[in-house]
């Protein structure tokens, strides 16, 4: 055949997108035999993975023409990693941008065409010898960026865009006996680059696997597996499409599994043609199910005329409808609710080019954590993570590989015009039908994709609008989804569901009550950037009282950063701008549930929680549980009980859970609970796997709930019927009860007042107290001789802003609170002993030098704080007879000021004071509106632990609902604070203000105190957006008049 030539000058050319590309097909796997298929080891195959030859150019015209000659030698080139990022292999830099062209402000470039100065070329070479019995060969490139051409023995073979989808090639003509030259170039930008403005880092290079494949005589060229239930679901009818590499006779054998292993069909068949069909019905299938992800293997035996083996192929087949009815989306019958989650296929080690093993864990933390649905954004990901799914049981939404955000919306404002892509036009209309069909080919086969998207944010028009009238037409077992055509509604069809990012709760509700033509998904919501997620529960309760409602996806799933040096050679983690990129969106790709490093934040608590399938409403007579699931059954879990009084577990049982059926309830009565002491008391139900399951070990918790009272009195058993209660099965545990720490020393020894000139001094049993009138403050508690405060303590009213402060200017719009924080003076000075009227002083000398003895005395300072309209606050100290120090905050509404984002007092203690131990909720920080997901306990941890390692350091650690709160070193010496009402608290190695000026965790300075800190309340972190939206009102501080008290005593 005459050689077709390549020119990169139509890497500009949005028509020309794929050149001797071979059609897209089923990612279904082949083996010679059944002995290679249980190996997993295809001889039909082989791996071109590892080192290749290599040259960088920064742009085309640099780039080595004529590399692919035969005679012009590689072999002294660099050699790079194949599957790798160039940028993450040394070659160029990583770039992160949001919705910016990469190229913007550096070249000017007009849609479809490409940038010159800038255009990074990565040549590839590798030498490879055809494996003995090959008779022919073909290339399959798993994911290139963005666009490659392909030689081999210096003949061009092809050229094919879409990074996010296979581009295979037919090697055959080309080969040669003994070494054959495969040369490859991976252009950074083509016409394509315009269709791939997803919210990412921009890479480079050959970034998925590489295969060298051969094919047999007869050869499955594609197959489509459809698995339909059938009789109300109860039977199912499997059916198999083929389309054949030749015409010839062919025998099939397709053996079917029932998922419990035995044998279901085993069915011969002949078939002639290119195309063929097979179909079979199986009775009484088990359906799949996120909830129960049924999976029949069957193994498709292909044999010649002669009856000789070709090949084994392996498949697996899931029994599920997904359709719309009564304008609801259904799974097998039932209403979907989709708990989902956006994930971009990333980690912080290699981009996009990930381990496989990382899918895996990705989709084992998932279930574990109730998410029930994953949103492949915003492009196909590679074929494993289907697989996954499909085994482990996760609804899937696919997306085409189209983002043009940066063409039509600017800074947040809707700017179409005639460059806004693809929109109506028609030389655009093409490329993105390719890229939809690539997708759908590849995919079709896996039981866990129930909706095709059209991609992202890439506004309306009639081309999108084709390419989902393809997806219907062509694979009418699954829905069409689209969301940006909220901003373009001239083809509102384009979607077969209401499909909005980031709306707020309220605002759906209200939309719904006009639109209720379409059911309700959030592609996109509880935007999970830094310290998040807050309000997600109004999203998950509006669920259950609105049917069209059906849920949505979090953006995202884990931070989008990267792994690199700082500038004294740590390892640390990057995000845009950290390598020189510009222009970047710095830390908004931190936007992941799970940290770059697969750690799970603390806001994975409430994901876990909001997502459950099950609610357990408690109180003191019963648990009631309401089965929110599809399918499954309350029977099959364990139910634990657990009873505390004031934080110490007394009793704990584990039980059979009753029977409720989906959408049912059920109750358990706590008539055995065991009778305690006086105080609150705390009931915990916890429902957990029974068995074991291949995401999570049997004793997993799928969901709890919690019930909290006081008991005010109580009739003691005597001591044999305190035994008693211990009688219980093997399952069963009883801890004797022992009184609640005391948070008070009683003593009736007085105290002992030493009234200075400027000092005032208070001694007792263990401990001295000192007050400055001078700085008008307390400067001194020390508790057995060891001094418990490094400064004196403050006033608080502010806190580093969250990533959604800055976000929606919150930070701008409450700063004088910070200057409060920073800045004031006292400006009233007053004492008085119990029983007294306060007397005002200036020095204590005013009130005579001497000493003597009270049983409590007060003093308190007025501060006049840097706010305008000025403000001020009162601190107020009561000295108890056992040294606990009665600490009182006081505010007087000050009209025009704005929200206060904390309410709070704040104590430096030595660094060496750096483990915590506290009764309220935990056992990781919680919000006023991020607080679903904690638990009532006492709790232990280190207070280094408490920093949560956000991209952008900002506030962290709180804890709501605190009754107690320790802080202590090794040797158990520290400080307690406690209240007479539950408040928050935290203990930080970092004040609000270091962690606010810090960019990177690097950059916060070396550990010299711990701040203790005790809150009337802090303002929610908020979540429904980063980029406007505020904290729920009902969230927020208000600028009322505020009285806070609480105990602070050394221990």
């Amino acid at each position: 055949m005459a050689d077709q030539k390549f020119t990169v000058e139509r890497l500009a050319d949005p028509t020309f997108f794929q050149e001797n590309r071979l059609p897209a097909h089923s990612d279904h796997a082949f083996y010679a035999d059944v002995a290679e298929m249980a190996r997993g080891e295809s001889s039909f195959c082989r791996t071109l993975n590892g080192l290749w030859h290599f040259h960088f150019a920064k742009n085309l015209a640099l780039r080595p023409q004529g590399f692919e000659a035969v005679d012009f030698d590689c072999r002294s080139w660099d050699t790079i990693r194949v599957p790798a990022h160039l940028q993450l292999e040394g070659y160029g830099r990583p770039q992160y941008t949001n919705q910016t062209y990469p190229w913007d402000g550096h070249e000017a470039v007009t849609p479809g065409q490409v940038p010159q100065r800038e255009n990074p070329v990565g040549s590839y070479v590798k030498y490879f010898v055809l494996p003995a019995g090959w008779e022919n060969a073909f290339i399959s490139f798993k994911g290139a960026e963005s666009a490659l051409a392909v030689w081999l023995n210096g003949h061009y073979v092809g050229y094919s865009e879409d990074s996010f989808t296979p581009a295979d090639f037919d090697l055959t003509p080309y080969l040669v006996a003994g070494e054959n030259k495969l040369a490859v170039q991976v252009y950074r930008f083509s016409s394509g680059s315009w269709l791939e403005d997803q919210d990412f880092w921009r890479f480079s290079g050959l970034f998925r696997d590489v295969v060298l494949y051969t094919k047999p005589v007869v050869h499955a060229e594609d197959i489509w597996l459809k698995a339909v239930p059938q009789h109300g679901y109860q039977d199912g009818c499997l059916s198999l499409d083929f389309k054949w590499r030749t015409a010839e006779k062919k025998t099939i054998t397709v053996e079917v599994l029932a998922p419990t292993g035995q044998k279901v069909l085993t069915k011969r068949q002949e078939l002639t043609g290119q195309t063929s069909h097979f179909e079979a019905e199986i009775d009484n299938v088990a359906l799949w199910s996120a909830e129960h992800p049924h999976l029949y293997p069957l193994v498709v035996s292909v044999y010649d005329a002669e009856e000789v083996l070709q090949e084994v192929i392996p498949l697996q087949a899931g029994f599920r409808e997904f359709k719309l009815e009564d304008t609801l989306m259904k799974i097998n019958g039932q209403r979907i609710v989709f708990k989902g989650v956006n994930r971009h296929e990333f980690d912080c080690y290699s981009g996009r080019a990930m381990d496989p093993a990382s899918f895996e864990q990705d989709i084992i933390t998932m279930k574990r954590n109730n998410i029930n649905a994953l949103r492949c954004s915003h492009y196909p990901n590679s074929s494993y993570i289907y697989e996954l799914c499909d085994r482990y049981g996760l609804y899937v939404i696919d997306e085409t590989n189209l983002e043009t955000h940066g063409t039509w919306q600017k800074n947040g404002v809707l700017a179409r015009d005639e460059n806004t892509l693809p929109d109506d036009h028609d030389e655009w209309q093409a490329v993105i039908l390719d890229r939809a069909k690539s997708m759908l080919e590849r995919d079709k086969n896996h039981p866990s994709i129930i909706i095709w998207s059209c991609g992202n944010e890439s506004c309306g028009g009639k081309d999108i609008y084709a390419m989902s009238e393809y997806f219907r037409k062509t694979d009418p077992s699954r829905l069409v989804h689209y969301e940006s055509i909220f901003w373009d509604r001239r083809y509102n069809d384009t979607s077969d569901m209401e499909s909005q990012m980031y709306p707020k709760a309220a605002d759906i509700k209200a939309f719904l009550q006009e639109h209720r033509d379409k059911p309700f998904l959030c592609c996109e919501y509880t935007h999970s950037m830094g310290n998040s997620n807050g309000g997600m529960h109004k999203y998950t309760e509006l669920t259950e009282t609105e049917p069209l409602y059906q849920g949505g996806f979090i953006w995202d799933f884990v931070d989008q950063a990267l792994w690199h040096k700082d500038r004294y050679g740590h390892d640390a983690l990057g995000y845009g701008g950290d390598f020189g990129d510009r222009s970047t969106d710095y830390n908004f790709s931190g936007d992941g549930i799970l940290f770059a490093d697969r750690r799970p934040t603390t806001k994975l608590q409430d994901v876990k929680f909001n997502y459950q399938d099950f609610t357990l409403a408690v109180d003191a007579e019963k648990v009631v549980i309401s089965n929110k699931s599809l399918f499954t059954d309350l029977a099959e879990y364990d139910l634990q009980l657990t009873l505390a009084l004031d934080g110490r577990v007394l009793w704990q049982k584990t039980l059979p859970a009753p029977a409720a059926a989906p959408g049912q309830s059920a109750t358990v009565s706590l008539a055995e609970l065991p009778l305690t002491d006086t105080g609150e008391e705390c009931v915990t139900a916890s429902l957990q796997l029974r068995e074991d399951k291949p995401w999570a070990a049997r004793g997993h918790e799928v969901a709890f709930g919690q019930g909290i009272w006081t008991v005010d009195e109580v009739e003691l058993p005597a001591a044999a019927e305190a035994v008693e209660c211990t009688d219980f099965g093997t399952e069963e545990r009883s801890l004797h009860y022992q009184p609640q720490e005391s948070l008070h020393t009683y003593t009736d020894k007085p105290l002992h007042i030493v009234q200075g000139d400027i000092n005032l001094g208070v001694q007792g049993e263990g401990f001295e107290i000192l007050f400055s009138s001078a700085q008008g403050a307390l400067v001194s508690y020390k508790h057995n001789g060891v001094e418990l405060i490094e400064e004196m303590p403050r006033p608080s009213f502010w806190r580093a802003p969250v990533d959604n402060d800055y976000g929606s200017r919150r930070d701008f719009a409450v700063a004088q609170w910070k200057l409060a924080s920073l800045y004031r003076r006292c400006v009233k000075k007053e004492m008085r002993q119990e029983g007294g009227e306060w007397t005002e002083y200036n020095w204590f000398g005013q009130l005579g030098i001497k000493e003597y003895e009270a049983r409590k005395i007060s003093v308190r300072f007025t501060y006049e704080l840097a706010t305008q309209p000025a403000a001020s606050c009162r601190i107020t100290y009561t000295v108890c007879k056992d040294g606990s120090l009665k600490t009182e905050l006081d505010y007087e509404k000050v009209e025009g000021l704005p929200e206060i984002p904390d309410f709070a007092m704040v104590f430096t203690l030595p660094a060496d004071y750096d483990r915590i131990r506290f009764y309220g909720y935990g056992p990781l920080d919680n919000y006023a509106d991020r607080q679903q997901g904690a638990k009532l306990g006492i709790y232990e941890t280190k207070v280094k632990e408490e920093v949560e390692p956000y991209l952008l350091p900002q506030e962290c650690g709180n804890h709501g609902g605190i009754r107690w709160f320790e802080v202590t070193d090794n040797r158990g010496r520290g400080v307690r604070i406690s209240g007479d009402t539950p408040f928050a608290a935290s203990a930080l190695p970092y004040s609000a203000h270091e962690l606010e000026n810090a960019r990177h965790g690097y950059d916060l300075p070396a550990v010299h105190h711990t701040f203790l800190r005790a809150s009337l309340g802090q303002c929610g972190v908020g979540g429904d957006d980063t980029w406007g939206a505020p904290v729920l009102d009902e969230y927020t501080v208000k600028n009322d008049s505020k009285h806070f008290g609480f105990y602070f005593k050394g221990i």
